[in-house]
């Protein structure tokens, strides 16, 4: 079973990355671009019987592994 889980960093928080990502947009002429956040994707691929199954999996290792949930929240999709 194909999943994604995708970690970003809580809006509350400072992203500098994503700020001087917005800063070279705009240095390169594009004026449209507003706010820019950074993240990280993992495509996963488990052994699980059912959906359910596999949904417990990704909850877990994303709350004590992918993610540091206390300045970043995190999404897990089945594909």
């Amino acid at each position: 079973m194909k999943a994604q889980v995708i970690v970003k960093l809580k809006e509350s928080v400072l992203d500098p990355q994503g700020m001087a990502i917005g800063r070279s947009i705009a240095a390169m002429g594009h004026k449209g671009v507003n706010l820019v956040r950074q993240g990280k994707i993992f495509d996963i691929d488990l052994n699980a019987k059912t959906p359910g199954e596999a949904e417990a999996i990704l909850k877990d290792i994303g709350e004590k592994l992918l993610a540091n949930t206390v300045i970043e929240d995190f999404e897990a999709k089945l594909l």
